[in-house]
């Protein structure tokens, strides 16, 4: 079973990010557990406070290694694995970076708020920081969330069907390939003739055909 921690200061986001569909079901069957450290509750200070005025000036607060540090000290050593923090200042996520995840057996996950994190805890865990795009946001678990969906749909049998993922845009470089469903015409508009065939060959031809082009109109650096 693959063990994802998030240290974080509101643990009800990830909880309830996960605890609908796939993955939801995905942690009944033991395939993956998804668990939410609080960091607030390692805080020394009597008021709770994780964070704290920068060195040297400046706007906002910034969040102290103190209770991350502890908060990551309170994971079982068996739970514990690859550190990552997500950042706008980290190595862009991609598919491929989804795919090696998914190999690994525990993904501890940091979210950052405010002004972001003290740097002297980000070098003792050894962190490897990961940006979902070049935007900031409010706090780290919409990230975290996102890097997580994206990772854990990938382990075997969450999703059931190897190959519903194995075609997915991105798996192979390309963007997928045009899906359609019943009526075979909706508002004029007709299923194109090759995949009512039934001939398998044309139709895995036709989408590979299909996302190339697709690729080309909507993602050219992709070809790159």
């Amino acid at each position: 079973m693959k063990q994802y921690t998030v240290l974080t200061l509101f643990p009800e986001m990830i909880i309830q990010a996960f605890s609908h569909s796939i993955l939801a079901r995905a942690q009944k069957e033991n395939h993956i557990c998804i668990e939410a450290i609080d960091i607030r509750s390692f805080s020394k200070n009597k008021q709770k406070h994780v964070d704290d005025y920068p060195y040297g000036g400046g706007a906002g607060m910034v969040m102290q290694a103190q209770p991350i540090y502890d908060a990551y000290q309170s994971i079982p050593e068996s739970k514990k694995g690859r550190v990552i923090y997500l950042s706008p200042q980290g190595k862009t996520f991609t598919q491929q970076l989804a795919q090696e995840l998914a190999k690994e057996e525990n993904i501890v996950f940091l979210c950052g708020h405010y002004e972001g994190v003290d740097e002297r805890v980000l070098e003792q865990l050894e962190v490897e920081e990961i940006s979902i795009g070049d935007f900031v946001l409010t706090g780290g678990e919409i990230a975290a969330i996102a890097v997580i969906d994206a990772v854990a749909r990938l382990v075997p049998g969450v999703l059931g069907k190897e190959a519903s993922f194995q075609e997915e845009s991105f798996s192979d470089g390309l963007l997928e390939y045009p899906q359609y469903t019943r009526p075979p015409v909706f508002m004029g508009r007709a299923v194109p003739d090759i995949l009512l065939s039934g001939h398998h060959g044309n139709i895995k031809k036709w989408r590979k055909e299909q996302s190339i082009l697709r690729t080309k109109q909507k993602r050219p650096d992709l070809l790159k």
